[in-house]
Order: structure tokens, then C-alpha cells, then sequence
């Protein structure tokens, strides 16, 4: 068998209801941009039959694959297990929910394709199309500005669950990250622009997903998590 061009990597967590619509979306999406793709559903220790899902549709689709997790481990453990297991040369992955319209996915891998080595879509640069609550939005702002001050990141938005990676480059990058959860994100777009990678980052038709909120002590996690990194590379790993 050969290696496809594309695996899609969808992250899940107790997400059934979701994951039904994503899937033929996701299919549907990638058989425009590319013959040749896979889908990796990186589910990290549902208990709502997710897993169970995913294995009856790959019986009848077997360019979908589930990668099982007995416990959870965290979505950012879980998509390093993913990257680690895909098979194709471009590696992308997206929420669940589709927040980020998956319009944007052949511009996502056409980024990678045209020689970076990773690809993001934002929330907040000038022309993107955003729809959340203003907690969200003043959050989100205040975390990135954050993260562009103290650790030197060149990026408008670390968080959009929308990115590509060329997986050959990505791969040594991956043992160096440390955030197991959501900051994963955020330290694999700093670490790979100290390492001088290519970052094309674009703006993007993005809704929240329902049942979203902002929690304080998420924040206050967030924020921990970006003085920890920046005390692991001016201080820990020097």
C-alpha cells in the first residue's frame, strides 16, 4: 500500500455526536484536495462509544483509523501519538466540533505544500470572520499578546485548533514539548519558529462550538504555562 500525500488527525474526547457529522465532512473535504489521504481519529479515553464508532466506520472505510487511548492522556499527548503513527508526508489536524470552516483545509495543506513547515489558521488577524462571546475574544487577545511579549512568538493566534505540519521536520520537534494538554498548541509554534521553521499563518471563518466557555482557572493554567516555557528555555534548557 502506498503512503498517502494527507493524514487528517481529528482529536476526541466524549465527542459522538460531533465526530458523526465530522467524519463525512472531513472525507468529503479531502477527496477534493488529494486522491490520496488518511484520517487518524486520535481518541483519548471516551467513554460515550466514540471509539466504537470510528471502529465500525473504518469497516467500511478504511482510510479511517482509530487510535485508542484506555485513559486520557490529554489532547496534546494525544495528537504527538498521532503525528508519531501517520503515514502521510503532510500532517494536518482540526477540532472536532469544526469550528474552523473546513473551506480553509486545501489552503491549510497548500501552505505546506509551498514549503512551510507549518501551517495555522487565526482567529485574529485583520480579515478573519470570528463569531464568540466577548470574554472569549478578550481572553484570547490578552493570552496571545502574552505569549508574542514573553516568548518571542511572531504568531497572532497559538490556539486555533486548525494546523498542518510538514511531518518530517515536525517529528524532532515533538520529544522537546512538555504541555500534554490544551498549551500544546502555543509551545509547538514557539519551539518550531526557534528552530527558524517557516510558520504561514492565515486568517479563517471560525464559530465557536457550542458549550464552550471560559473558565478562570483555564486562564490562570494558560498563563502558568507560559512563564513554565519561558523559564524552560531561557533558564532550564540552557
Amino acid at each position: 500500500m502506498s503512503k498517502p500525500e494527507i493524514t487528517a488527525i481529528i482529536p476526541v474526547f466524549n465527542d459522538l455526536a460531533s465526530l458523526e457529522k465530522a467524519l463525512p465532512v472531513s472525507i468529503a473535504t479531502l477527496e477534493r484536495i488529494t486522491p490520496d489521504f488518511e484520517i487518524i481519529v486520535a481518541e483519548d479515553g471516551s467513554t460515550d462509544g466514540s471509539a466504537e464508532f470510528v471502529t465500525d466506520f473504518s469497516t467500511k472505510d478504511p482510510r479511517v483509523r482509530l487510535l485508542h487511548s484506555d485513559t486520557r492522556q490529554g489532547r496534546g499527548t494525544a495528537l504527538n501519538r498521532a503525528i508519531g503513527d501517520a503515514r502521510g508526508a503532510i500532517v494536518c489536524y482540526y477540532d472536532v466540533d469544526l469550528a474552523t470552516d473546513m473551506q480553509h483545509l486545501h489552503q491549510l495543506v497548500t501552505a505546506i505544500r509551498d514549503g512551510a513547515v507549518i501551517s495555522t489558521g487565526s482567529r485574529l488577524l485583520p480579515s478573519s470572520d470570528t463569531v464568540r462571546t466577548g470574554g472569549r475574544e478578550i481572553a484570547s487577545r490578552g493570552y496571545n499578546f502574552l505569549v508574542r511579549l514573553f516568548l518571542g512568538s511572531r504568531i497572532f493566534d497559538h490556539q486555533c485548533g486548525f494546523k498542518g505540519f510538514r511531518r518530517e521536520k515536525i517529528l524532532p520537534v515533538l520529544p522537546m514539548i512538555r504541555s500534554g494538554h490544551w498549551f500544546w498548541d502555543t509551545e509547538i509554534l514557539v519551539r518550531a519558529q526557534r528552530m527558524g521553521y517557516k510558520v504561514a499563518e492565515f486568517p479563517v471563518h471560525w464559530r465557536a462550538g457550542k458549550g464552550t466557555t471560559v473558565r478562570f482557572k483555564d486562564i490562570f493554567s494558560m498563563g502558568s504555562s507560559i512563564l513554565r516555557l519561558w523559564w524552560q528555555i531561557h533558564v532550564s534548557e540552557n
